[in-house]
């Protein structure tokens, strides 16, 4: 899984809004030295100001009308977790916006690790994992969310034809990915069924964009961050991205150190990558259970057909992460199609997958 590596900052000079909101809200302002940014579709701009102060300031970049959306979604969070604040959620404070700008200012947690870093290099515990559960379940018994609009994701439009402009765009991997996808039959059923099943169950407050990269472990505790995309919508999204975050983990360690155990060159067979793909999604599966327990026990209601769209999600969830991989590459590996199998089988088959993904937990778990 990639790293959120640290980024040079964009000029301050090009931004100079940025340092304009930090003066009015009293943080004195950043200067070009020892300033950091990291990867993501938003500017960003994380140091120490002038007096001091450890800020980490967002700009909602792209389509105007677009971005004052994402904008209103991250304000109505904070909001509804001021009101009734957890110990299981947190996320850094939030120390003043500007909708003109599309700023976004929080405190800095300079001493943090990203949830998907500890994953790389094998540091996400399974403690950790329960204390991710937590934060989720919290989260879905919050009071509803102002945004009530339908998810755009999975994109079932595109699934029949995509527009000349996406086409345009696209590497040959990506578009070859999506004629994959377009001419599976039973999978594009198995979306739009996944579609109508969100339709008919209980919205809760969802965080809808769930990532590793989003947790953040520091000294205090546990952090949940970026939530331009809180909305309502079925629980099940959110619990199946953390299970498909650790599905996309465990097939990018399948190709991790084939030279080291192989040799140089090595290019693995399907039986070699169905066997390392197995023994991987059994090493995290206790991560994913830990996480569903720690769920199960914040309190939040849960339906009878949680677990089985749950996991339908994880298995969207992986297919997604795989467009996105797609659309840096030149060609479709063999990895890349056996992912796309596993992703798939979640889909079509939910309910005989969710044990592997440790998702078949008792109804209600003992406390810890």
């Amino acid at each position: 899984m990639l790293r959120k590596e640290k980024l040079e900052a964009s000029p301050l000079e090009a931004a100079p809004e940025v340092n304009a909101l930090l003066r009015r809200l009293g943080l004195g302002t950043l200067d070009g030295d020892g300033i950091s940014a990291f990867a993501g579709r938003n500017n960003n701009w994380a140091g120490r100001t002038s007096t001091g102060a450890a800020v980490f300031v967002k700009r909602l970049d792209g389509d105007r009308e677009e971005s004052l959306v994402r904008f209103g979604r991250a304000l109505d969070f904070q909001a509804a977790l001021l009101a009734h604040p957890s110990d299981d959620l947190r996320c850094p404070p939030l120390l003043g916006a500007d909708e003109e700008g599309r700023l976004l200012v929080f405190a800095w947690l300079d001493d943090a690790r990203a949830g998907n870093v500890m994953a790389t290099d094998g540091e996400f515990e399974p403690d950790l994992a329960y204390l991710c559960g937590r934060a989720i379940g919290a989260l879905h018994r919050l009071p509803a969310a102002a945004d009530t609009t339908p998810h755009p994701l999975p994109p079932v439009w595109a699934l029949q034809a995509i527009p000349l402009t996406m086409f345009s765009a696209a590497r040959i991997a990506e578009l070859r990915y999506w004629g994959l996808l377009q001419r599976d039959r039973p999978l594009v059923a198995a979306l739009e069924a996944l579609r109508e099943r969100e339709s008919l169950v209980e919205h809760r407050p969802s965080h809808s964009d769930l990532r590793l990269d989003q947790f953040l472990l520091d000294s205090s505790g546990l952090h949940v961050l970026d939530w331009e995309e809180f909305r309502m919508a079925d629980p099940a999204r959110d619990v199946g991205a953390f299970a498909g975050e650790w599905l996309h983990h465990a097939i990018r360690k399948v190709n991790s150190d084939v030279d080291k155990v192989y040799g140089p060159g090595t290019t693995l067979s399907h039986e070699l990558i169905v066997e390392r793909g197995s023994a991987e999604i059994a090493r995290v599966r206790p991560l994913i259970a830990e996480f569903w327990r720690g769920y199960l026990d914040s309190g939040v209601d849960v339906d009878d057909d949680l677990t089985e769209r749950s996991t339908a999600y994880a298995g969207w969830h992986l297919l997604d992460r795989l467009l996105a991989t797609a659309g840096t590459q030149t060609r479709l590996r063999a990895i890349d199609l056996a992912a796309a199998g596993i992703g798939r089988t979640a889909l079509l088959n939910p309910g005989r997958f969710t044990e592997t993904l440790g998702l078949a937990a008792p109804s209600r778990p003992g406390s810890r």
